[in-house]
């Protein structure tokens, strides 16, 4: 379900305490709520913790109500989903929207938290925290590059032999698409390491990719840049209005394939390895993504020359 608006009447009690005592917040939780601005009475904005109020009280809260997913590993700290293409991490701003963040809520309570991102259309495996100590821990793991990624993706043409990718990448506060970032010299350096695992029917090549950096979108224009785009990528490749629509949802099914490839992005986010007290965890996602391929390959093979 994502965020909603509820409606509560106050008579005279501060609105910290109403939050913790007829909300179920924690302290933290409500001060958040506060700072955030989402909390109102009457239509004016809460501005001070120990304000007051008489009135409607409206509060923007979370409510999970998620796709049913469930872990394939956890620990007393953490838990590992294997995320599927189309799910978000988190709702979408405060739309009513269903996101991975339901789930792990309605698993774990509102101390859970998910501890890094994956694009909606990429699959694979994704951290959860259950407390906030396990939260913080793991952010900064993520944070100093003490977390080693592995992607597997498809691409379009044939890749040879390994490569390294140095090229620094920037936001273009220019483009007409913003969510889509550009090589430039100005940029922030990235690095993304490509070992080609299988030439698919001479068109396609079936990559592991492991990015040393973390900026946005980086294997995406990584791969786009050399000249081996990610197959059903919706963003980067194809033209900016057909972009722009992609992202207003107006892109019909049979569109998005023959412009991009594929009805999802195939990129996969295959393993994460890494240290948490003490321990060493190599996490592996169990989705076979070989068979995703053979699943997809049929509609890249049916547009082939459409027009």
């Amino acid at each position: 379900m994502g965020f909603v608006v509820r409606e509560f009447s106050i008579n005279g009690e501060k609105v910290l305490d109403f939050l913790v005592e007829k909300l179920g917040f924690t302290p933290r939780e409500a001060k958040r709520a506060i700072d955030r601005g989402r909390v109102s009475i009457d239509g004016k904005p809460v501005r001070e913790k120990g304000e007051k109020g008489r009135g409607i009280l409206k509060c923007i809260i979370f409510e999970p109500n998620g796709y049913g997913l469930t872990p394939f590993f956890e620990t007393l700290h953490f838990a590992v989903f294997d995320k599927p293409s189309g799910v978000a991490i988190h709702p979408k701003k405060l739309a009513n929207t269903r996101s991975l963040l339901d789930d792990v809520r309605r698993l774990y309570g509102n101390g859970a938290n998910l501890v890094h991102r994956l694009d909606k259309e990429t699959s694979g495996v994704v951290i959860a925290s259950k407390n906030r100590v396990a939260e913080r821990i793991l952010k900064q793991a993520f944070q100093n590059r003490e977390v080693e990624k592995g992607y597997l993706a498809l691409v379009e043409g044939v890749i040879p032999r390994r490569l390294t990718i140095k090229k620094p990448i920037a936001v273009n506060r220019n483009e007409e698409i913003k969510v889509k970032v550009t090589i430039s010299p100005t940029g922030k350096s990235a690095t993304t390491l490509v070992k080609p695992l299988e030439v698919i029917d001479n068109r396609f090549t079936l990559v592991e990719v492991t990015p040393l950096t973390g900026r946005q979108h980086q294997i995406r224009v990584h791969l786009w840049s050399i000249g081996h785009r990610i197959v059903g990528d919706p963003l980067y490749g194809v033209p900016n209005p057909i972009a722009d629509r992609y992202l207003k949802k107006e892109l019909t099914p049979k569109e998005r394939i023959f412009w991009s490839g594929a009805p999802r992005l195939m990129l996969h986010a295959h393993r994460l390895q890494f240290t948490f007290f003490g321990n060493r965890y190599h996490l592996v996602s169990p989705t076979n993504f070989r068979q995703e391929i053979g699943k997809i390959l049929p509609f890249s093979s049916a547009i082939k020359g459409e027009k």
